[in-house]
């Protein structure tokens, strides 16, 4: 029995939600959303609750309870997306890194011999506070994430010095280094 999937995803003032066949729909202040839900599982509107309501019998009833948690907490995120949005905070260690805005791309000097320069995706926006602060954010959790975690894999942190970029308040185990 799933836990989460039982629980409702209370529907905010100014959020609407349309179900069309398969899809669902999120309409909300900052945009809209949209996604595909599985077979396994049907959407139930009332009083400004959706439940996501599993199948009972066919071959998708043992996978159903793993779609309906699945698909409650995307719904869930579509919801929080669509009213306040979602953000990742990145930060840039190393003499001489650092980061510029440049109209839609991300350019990053990260100590190679050339500029790494990525074209953000549509529905990104990115801030940068200092040279070595980048702030990813966007209404989609889960293309905000993506997106920090490629700029991230440009220059993941090592661990001898610590250098590269690394999530805000991360951890990164620092080795020892060679000795005679």
């Amino acid at each position: 029995m799933s836990r989460i999937g039982k629980k409702p995803v209370i529907i905010e003032k100014g959020v609407q939600i349309t179900v069309d066949g398969r899809t669902v729909k999120v309409k909300g202040p900052k945009g809209e959303l949209s996604q595909v839900i599985p077979e396994a599982v049907s959407i139930d509107i009332k009083d400004n609750e959706l439940y996501v309501v599993k199948a009972q019998e066919g071959k998708l009833a043992k996978k159903a309870d793993a779609f309906q948690a699945l698909t409650r907490s995307l719904i869930q995120n579509m919801v929080d997306g669509v009213t306040k949005g979602f953000e990742k905070k990145l930060e840039i260690i190393g003499v001489g890194y650092r980061s510029a805005l440049e109209g839609r791309n991300l350019n990053l000097s990260l100590g190679y011999s050339h500029p790494v320069i990525y074209p953000l995706p549509e529905g990104i926006d990115v801030a940068i506070e200092k040279q070595t602060l980048i702030t990813v954010k966007g209404i989609d959790k889960q293309l905000v994430g993506s997106t920090a975690a490629k700029i991230r894999s440009f220059r993941p942190p090592e661990p001898y010095k610590g250098k590269g970029i690394r999530y805000e308040g991360e951890y990164v185990r620092r080795k020892v280094g060679k000795t005679k």
